[in-house]
């Protein structure tokens, strides 16, 4: 099932729904790409010349690409499960949203951290330093740790996220988790402030990121204790914070407008920042100055909500908004296809740094992980979420469509896989006059939501 990310009212007004916002899903895919070449520069006998040397600035930060994800989170999954979560809290609704949740991520997860585990198994018996693990803090490779890493947990109570986890990046799938089975709660309260002044709600979610930039401006990147906490709570917070005042915005086209010179002023603010970064750092240092950029990423997102024109049409088009679907599973799948690759790089001397066939792999491996990627989403993320949804229906967006707000009511909930009957929209226009009674019989296409 699925609603319409928007609703047109008969002045041509239009209002942000709980659907996925192909603008977002995109940007999902940038993210994901930041960060997968950030990681793929640390390949042995890569450095700032030739190609990436344009790149630098935008290289050195890649690691920021993780809070645009914390940001994103916290505007979807507020979006989608504010209304169902925070409205009228209940142990059933907080156990359905954890529910689907664990049904969207767990699956290609579990996959890949069963099968990454069992390389490190094999790889642990070939070394004799003990490193099996491109990480500073070797993994733990134990039943225990195991069982922490398939429930997510992993990085719960330590202050430092190196080493907790198998794969290096897989700590950010445990401080999300943490976000996640903290969101009942965080909605109460964000249901209570929703009809907050939009000022004072835009606000507090940049002011949100000034820790995290302040720290990165000190430090180069967020290396203090428990700095992994802080960005997933600060990030996702802003996030959903933006998504309060997104919410509320009537889409005019003079809305449209200037939201989308406000995103493209955003993506501004963000290269000079990261221009600043590479001026600041210091060469053969993994600093990252330009992280004080994640300050921007609630107004890029909100910005980018509310528009379709510009760098948002941009990001709407379809193969961006399929990086966008396969972000999830390509985060997960390229460090361990490059740790691989590293590892190879080492035991065999033809594909040793430098060589000819070394230079003829690189390509191939980092397109691999693209592949895979979409091989992860396809036949196993989907298919899994689907068949475990079945264990637990979650509840229809049309029975709670009743229960909703006044301020909320214009939006028009549907289902994604049937016709709009004429009992459906006379119910839908007798509760919201925006909406026009008189819509196609033909079947609504089904639209995925943006998961988190």
């Amino acid at each position: 099932m699925s609603t319409r990310a928007h609703a047109t009212g008969t002045d041509g007004e239009q209002s942000v729904g709980s659907g996925e916002i192909r603008s977002l899903t995109g940007l999902r895919a940038v993210a994901a790409v930041w960060v997968v070449v950030y990681h793929f520069h640390f390949t042995p006998g890569l450095g700032y010349d030739g190609y990436w040397e344009p790149l630098r600035p935008v290289i050195r930060a890649g690691a920021t690409g993780v809070d645009l994800f914390f940001v994103l989170s916290g505007f979807v999954i507020t979006l989608t499960y504010l209304e169902r979560v925070g409205r009228r809290p209940s142990v059933r609704e907080a156990g359905t949203f954890l529910w689907a949740r664990v049904c969207r991520i767990w699956p290609v997860y579990a996959l890949v951290t069963v099968v990454y585990g069992g390389w490190l198994l094999v790889k642990a018996t070939r070394v004799t330093d003990g490193v099996v693990a491109y990480q500073v803090q070797q993994p733990v490779l134990d039943v225990w740790h195991f069982l922490l890493q398939l429930t997510m947990v992993q990085l719960w109570w330590h202050p430092a996220s190196g080493g907790e986890s198998w794969m290096g990046s897989a700590w950010s799938i445990s401080a999300e988790w943490l976000a996640y089975v903290a969101f009942p709660l965080v909605a109460v309260l964000l249901w209570r402030i929703r009809n907050a002044p939009l000022v004072l709600l835009g606000a507090t979610a940049v002011l949100l990121m000034v820790p995290l930039g302040y720290t990165t401006y000190v430090h180069g990147g967020p290396v203090i204790a428990w700095s992994w906490l802080l960005r997933i709570g600060a990030a996702f917070l802003a996030g959903a914070l933006t998504c309060l005042v997104v919410r509320r915005v009537r889409r005019t086209p003079r809305v449209e407008e200037a939201a989308a010179a406000w995103a493209l002023a955003s993506v501004g603010a963000i290269a000079v920042g990261l221009w600043w970064g590479d001026w600041r750092g210091i060469d053969n240092d993994h600093s990252a100055f330009g992280g004080i950029v994640v300050v921007f990423f609630p107004v890029l997102v909100g910005a980018l909500a509310l528009s379709r024109t510009g760098l948002s049409a941009l990001l709407s088009r379809g193969p961006v908004v399929h990086g966008g679907r396969i972000s999830f599973g390509l985060y997960l799948v390229h460090i361990p296809v490059f740790e691989v690759f590293w590892t190879l790089m080492d035991w065999w001397p033809r594909i040793a740094a430098g060589t000819s066939l070394w230079a003829l792999l690189l390509a191939p491996v980092l397109l691999s992980t693209f592949v895979l990627a979409h091989l992860a989403h396809r036949f196993v993320e989907e298919p899994a979420r689907q068949q475990l949804r079945r264990v637990v229906p979650a509840r229809r967006p049309a029975e709670t469509a009743a229960q909703l707000a006044p301020a909320q009511a214009r939006v028009a909930v549907v289902r994604g896989d049937r016709p709009l009957t004429p009992a459906t929209a006379a119910l839908l226009a007798g509760r919201n006059a925006e909406v026009p009674p008189a819509q196609p019989a033909a079947p609504v296409p089904a639209q995925r939501t943006l998961s988190a």
